[in-house]
């Protein structure tokens, strides 16, 4: 086990090879989220119609 000042010395350590994204890359990656969740709510959409579609014929059909 370290003792507290070794731990302090390894968490600064550690803490300075971060690399923060720059305001590009945060820019262009929350844009990718948006389309993306934009996208796949479009295909959810779709494929919920789809299948209110096919429930509702079947039912239809047999009741």
């Amino acid at each position: 086990m370290t003792n507290p000042a070794q731990f302090i010395s390894q968490v600064r350590a550690e803490a300075a090879k971060i690399v923060w994204p720059t305001r590009r890359e945060v820019v262009t990656t929350t844009i990718m989220v948006f389309v993306m969740a934009a996208l796949f709510s479009m295909f959810f959409f779709l494929v919920d119609l789809l299948i209110r579609w096919g429930v509702t014929t079947v039912l239809t059909a047999v009741g």
